[in-house]
């Protein structure tokens, strides 16, 4: 039987236990079995105590895969349990390395074209001497150019950038920061907020009123004009210019009460 040097021999007992739970899933079986060897998880963990990762966790990761390799060890192979279990449990550990390396939470599977995008551009590059182009990477990972990209744009999730970080040199050769680059609110949006609810609201004015209002703002019409349009004085067009403002600022005040006292959805 092959062990894995500093790994605990297996306990004597365990080929009985393993056939208990081939047989039958007999789960006290498993659960001795994980019992007896822990040890090798808690050792093969210890390999990355040094990293800025809670040992804790390290174990519980490593726990994790030496349950998997008890569930999953056919001992009709012919190996030892060990010869199967630490590449098992290291395997788990590495991928949760790579998943918590992230800075932007990926997928599994795009983290993994992401890998094999970003080795292939290191190889190509290598080979020809200059960084490769969608379509080389393409033919040499046989994916498609979407695939391609897919990999290329999940990379970049792998590092968090400052946004004080600087970006480029403006014009006059001083450092710009990513943040500066950024665009800001647009004042546009408010505007065609406004502009929707005073057109709904204005839809219950009078039909004058809503005449009024239209050759002022909308045609950008005098007084003077406006009353030679439709046949009135400029007084009368003054007062009833005040009362569609009047009549329209109340019909708003009361349509943002009423989208204040809404329940949210």
């Amino acid at each position: 039987m092959t062990e894995v040097p500093g790994a605990p021999a297996a306990a004597t007992g365990s080929p009985e236990l393993f056939a208990r739970w081939r047989r039958s899933a007999d789960r006290a079986a498993r659960d001795e079995l994980v019992e007896r060897y822990l040890p090798l998880a808690h050792k093969l963990a210890g390999r990355y105590a040094n990293s800025s990762e809670s040992f804790d966790d390290l174990v519980q990761v490593a726990s994790l895969g030496l349950v998997k390799a008890v569930e999953r060890f056919d001992p009709e192979r012919g190996f030892a349990f060990t010869s199967f279990a630490v590449p098992t449990i290291v395997g788990e550990l590495k991928r949760y390395f790579r998943d918590s390396g992230w800075a932007v939470h990926v997928n599994r599977g795009a983290q993994e074209l992401a890998h094999r995008v970003t080795d292939a551009q290191r190889k190509i590059s290598a080979q020809t001497g200059r960084p490769p182009t969608i379509g080389d990477l393409a033919q040499y990972l046989e994916v498609s150019d979407e695939d391609v990209l897919e990999g290329l744009q999940a990379a970049e999730a792998y590092d968090a950038v400052s946004l004080d970080a600087p970006a480029s040199d403006d014009a006059e050769g001083a450092p710009t920061s990513r943040i500066e680059t950024l665009g800001g609110a647009d004042r546009r949006l408010d505007i065609i907020d406004a502009q929707t609810t005073i057109t709904a609201a204005a839809r219950h004015l009078p039909r004058r009123e809503r005449e009024i209002l239209l050759l002022r703002f909308g045609a950008d019409l005098t007084q003077t004009e406006i009353a030679g349009r439709i046949g009135v004085s400029q007084m009368q067009v003054s007062r009833l210019l005040r009362n569609a403002l009047a009549h329209l600022r109340e019909l708003t005040d009361d349509r943002d009460r009423s989208d204040a006292s809404a329940p949210a959805i």
